[in-house]
Formats: C-alpha cells, sequence, structure tokens
C-alpha cells in the first residue's frame, strides 16, 4: 500500500513538472518575442532618424531639432515598456526554475523512499536494515 502511495506521488510530481516546464517554455518564447521587438523598434528608430535627418537636418534645423526630441522620447518610451516586460518575465522565468529544482529534489527524496521500500519488502531471508 505505501509502494502505491510513493508512485502515486511521484505521478503528481512529474504532472507538475510537466506543467511547469510547459509554462517554462511559453515563458522562454516570450523572452525571445521580447528581444525580436527591441530589435525591432531599434531598426524603425534609426529608419525614422534617418528619414528625418534627410528630411529637415539642412533645409529646416528648428524642425528637424524638434522631431528628433520628439522620436527620441517615444523610442525611450517603448524601450521602457519593452524593458519592464523583459524584466517581468525573467522574473517568472528565474520563479519557475526555482519550482522545477524543488520539484526535482522532492521526487528524489521520494524516489529513494521507494527504492528503500521496495528493498525491504522484498528482502528474503536475509538481514533487515
Amino acid at each position: 500500500m505505501a509502494i502505491s502511495n510513493i508512485h502515486e506521488t511521484l505521478l503528481l510530481y512529474t504532472k507538475q513538472k510537466s506543467m511547469i516546464n510547459d509554462k517554462l517554455a511559453t515563458n522562454m518564447m516570450n523572452l525571445l518575442n521580447s528581444s525580436k521587438q527591441v530589435a525591432e523598434e531599434q531598426a524603425k528608430y534609426n529608419d525614422q532618424a534617418d528619414e528625418i535627418y534627410y528630411s529637415y537636418y539642412d533645409s529646416d534645423p528648428d524642425t528637424y531639432e524638434l522631431l528628433s526630441e520628439q522620436l527620441q522620447e517615444e523610442h525611450e518610451l517603448q524601450l521602457a515598456n519593452l524593458n519592464s516586460w523583459e524584466q517581468e518575465l525573467e522574473v517568472e522565468k528565474n520563479n519557475l526554475e526555482t519550482q522545477l529544482n524543488e520539484i526535482t529534489s522532492f521526487e528524489s527524496s521520494w524516489t529513494k523512499l521507494l527504492q528503500t521500500n521496495i528493498k525491504n519488502d522484498f528482502s528474503y531471508g536475509g538481514v533487515q536494515q
């Protein structure tokens, strides 16, 4: 009876590990997407900055300054939002990895207990340990 209860516990840990691994995979994809969005945002900013430069730098310096400052502020806001999201994902990733490590250690303990119980249940005529 004890062995079947330990098996149930191990199956529960396996299920929990699977669920955490799924969340971790989703989190890693979101981290990848956030990095991609940062690169896309930077490329967009560079294109817009070039356009402003070539359109206004020589002909209208005041407009160039104004548009450059606005573009810079928008770019910094976008990057701040993306960095904030990336930091949240990193925290979530660390929490999931910690949970996974805890479950793995619990699972290891229960596996050792199962092995000990099986060994004790099937010792034939030998010295009990």
